[in-house]
């Protein structure tokens, strides 16, 4: 979460609401989008199975994926 928070340029505090389903500006979850994507995620657009998530493959694409 401090990871996250200190790439997306955002509190703690504000990925703690985020995940907890409260309503954030856009440009908030824009932040906390890109950093992920940032990181190896990947978003997947509702496909008739719904919206998603995958991890990219880490030595295809050299990125990093924390731990923390």
């Amino acid at each position: 979460m401090r990871d996250l928070a200190a790439i997306a340029k955002v509190a703690q505090a504000t990925i703690s609401r985020f995940e907890a389903g409260e309503e954030l500006k856009e440009r908030t979850v824009d932040a906390i989008r890109t950093a992920l994507e940032a990181a190896g995620v990947q978003f997947i657009p509702e496909n008739g199975g719904g919206a998603g998530v995958r991890l990219r493959n880490p030595q295809a694409s050299g990125g990093i994926v924390g731990n923390g």
